[in-house]
């Protein structure tokens, strides 16, 4: 393919990887998520598999130089199929000293960081809260050091254009993206594609793009340096025959989404209010009109999700995304939807709390809240994402289930499936059943709005405006068929179990569990769910060529949960759950199985590593054997 074809360094010494982690960091002006993309598509051309993790800084605009305002691009790519963002970081590119500080600490020992030596100034240093210049002082001594002056080549490389020198300065990433593009043997061609486009009203900044990323690519080839630091090759990944395009969560959320409702066979309606990491799904969105999808920026959380009611009511998809806060501010109108029974698909992007917390850092802490958080009796349905392609089918589940059983459902994802990207193969919808306008009904003789399916348990989807079906509908306890206002103690009674009925009943209309990895029975069971899938799937892996009796198995549905989930976990002597909170869905299985599971927990903003989840089996076995 053009542009993915490996460079040829005849003279320089080469070494084969079977995977590599590489990390571009620097200040949140420095370009770092631009790089990084840019070489994540110049690896997946390559025909690499891979995982991305941006790493964003909270502040909007964080004082430069601050190791609070490092914003940071990793990617690991490999001949294999590649599940995590990788543990440990083999090639770090720190544009600064505090991208220095805040990631030296992924590295082992003999990994190579390239430094812009330009940068560790002595204000830059002092920033970072560095006494001494770790580039002069012996301290790197365990690493492999390459020492660049990006700040002059950069400048040097621009000479004689049209750019003012801050315009110059920003050229950087691509100098350093040029440099990384060459030591992975890859050309230049997808970045220059790629710039001729962005800046094709801008000639002179294109000129100066381009001229750093070829000096940054000459600079490898023509340095002459030592050999510790050779070309590194890494073949293509064998993966299944297929078109494929590189998809973040949030990409693959929005077209899993608008798929739904072609599937359904209704019009979309997205409502949502600006909140990290959610917001970007109102962005892809906003450009797939033509999909029937409409779009409406709310001016709060609240008046977001009333909105999408409003829009199911009117026999529309109502469909709303946040995050923590977010959905504790939907909290009430979620129990309205629930009431009124109608179709509603919530996305939940989760991220450090509680409060404001970690509005740009992963976490898993919204569970007890999807599945207990309102007031009352108020059941509905939670599915999880486990990857950014995985967020596609997990939307289409969320729609086919909200819309069949007329129910709310809340879709878990979190900060890293919403940023993270991977290659994902383009399916055929041709092969998703149909379920179209599953409960939305025509004229009936003697119309009762709360009459129930005697399968599923879900009223009829009356259209407001349709001859024959004027009914009352509100957060008032209603009649279990008339629909009218209802106190009556018995009919209460009756209401609440029918709402708890049809959520649990939802449980026959799911997979079956199957463990995803290793045997149906042995020592040790680790159950995971969310962007937890890649690391503990990865750990599992390890183990079992280590001959461990270790497995793993991953659920989708949270709530209710598949029907057959205790029986696979009395297969196991011992069951471990990793999960990026304080312990809540091994809570959960807890109260509903009375199984003693053993929790894992993390909650640094930052994915589980392999490493983590395979001490803590290997832990698991040894204190038990």
């Amino acid at each position: 393919m053009e542009g993915s074809a490996p460079t040829h360094h005849s003279k320089r010494p080469e070494q084969e990887l079977d995977s590599a982690v590489v990390r571009f960091a620097g200040d949140s002006g420095d370009g770092m998520q631009l790089a990084g993309g840019q070489f994540t598509l110049a690896t997946a051309l390559a025909g690499n598999d891979l995982a991305t993790f941006p790493d964003f800084p909270a502040e909007i605009r964080a004082p430069a130089g601050t190791t609070f305002g490092v914003s940071a691009f990793q990617i690991n790519f490999g001949d294999r199929r590649i599940r995590t963002v990788g543990d440990n970081v083999d090639v770090l590119v720190a544009m600064n000293p505090a991208a220095l500080m805040t990631n030296l600490g992924d590295l082992l020992p003999g990994s190579l960081i390239i430094a812009d030596s330009g940068a560790f100034t002595e204000r830059n240093l002092h920033k970072a809260g560095y006494e001494a210049n770790p580039l002069e002082d012996d301290s790197l001594q365990g690493y492999r050091l390459l020492v660049v002056d990006m700040h002059k080549l950069a400048l040097d490389s621009v000479q004689g254009l049209n750019v003012s020198k801050k315009e110059a300065l920003r050229t950087r990433n691509l100098w350093a993206l040029g440099l990384v593009l060459w030591m992975f043997g890859r050309n230049t061609a997808i970045t220059e594609s790629w710039l001729a486009g962005k800046f094709k009203s801008s000639p002179d900044i294109l000129a100066a793009n381009l001229a750093a990323l070829r000096a940054g690519h000459a600079f490898g080839e023509t340095s002459g340096m030592p050999p510790q630091y050779p070309v590194y090759h890494v073949p293509p990944a064998q993966i299944p025959a297929g078109t494929y395009r590189n998809i973040t969560g949030t990409e693959a959320l929005a077209y899993g989404l608008v798929a739904g409702c072609q599937l359904a066979g209704l019009p979309m309606t997205y409502c949502s209010y600006p909140i990290t990491p959610a917001s970007q799904l109102l962005h892809s969105l906003a450009g797939m009109t033509d999909f029937n999808a409409q779009t409406f920026q709310a001016e709060d959380e609240i008046a977001a999700i009333c909105a999408a009611i409003g829009a199911s009511y009117a026999g529309n998809m109502g469909v709303t995304a946040s995050s923590g806060p977010g959905l504790a501010l939907k909290t009430e109108a979620l129990g309205l939807a629930i009431a009124t029974e109608l179709p509603l698909v919530v996305v939940n992007a989760q991220r450090g709390g509680p409060s404001t917390g970690l509005p740009t850092k992963t976490e898993q802490s919204d569970l007890y809240q999807a599945v207990w958080g309102r007031n009352a009796d108020s059941p509905l349905v939670v599915l999880a994402a486990r990857s950014a392609s995985d967020c596609f089918d997990t939307a289409i589940e969320a729609v086919r289930l909200a819309t069949k059983y007329m129910t709310p459902v809340i879709l878990l994802t979190d900060g890293y499936l919403q940023n993270a990207s991977e290659p994902w193969r383009i399916p055929d919808l041709d092969d998703y059943p149909d379920f179209h306008k599953q409960r939305q009904v025509t004229v009936e003789d003697g119309f009762l709005p709360y009459s129930r399916d005697p399968e599923t348990l879900a009223r009829p989807w009356a259209v407001p405006g349709t001859p024959g079906l004027i009914h009352r509908i509100g957060g008032l306890e209603r009649h279990a068929g008339t629909g009218q206002i209802s106190y009556d103690p018995d009919n209460h009674q009756e209401m609440t179990n029918l709402r708890r009925d049809k959520i649990l009943g939802i449980a026959k209309d799911i997979p079956a569990l199957e463990v995803c990895r290793g045997k149906d029975k042995c020592q040790v069971a680790i159950i995971g769910w969310g962007s937890t899938f890649g690391p503990i799937h990865r750990a599992v892996g390890n183990l079992i060529e280590e001959g461990l009796g270790v497995s793993h198995i991953h659920l989708r549905h949270i709530w209710p949960l598949p029907p057959n989930l205790e029986d696979v976990l009395r297969g196991f002597d011992h069951i471990l759950v990793p999960e990026m909170n304080d312990g809540q869905l091994v809570t959960l299985l807890r109260a509903t199985y009375l199984i003693p599971a053993r929790s894992l927990t993390k909650v640094t903003g930052k994915p589980f590593k392999i490493s983590e989840i395979e001490q803590a089996a290997r832990a698991l076995l040894e204190e038990r054997a």
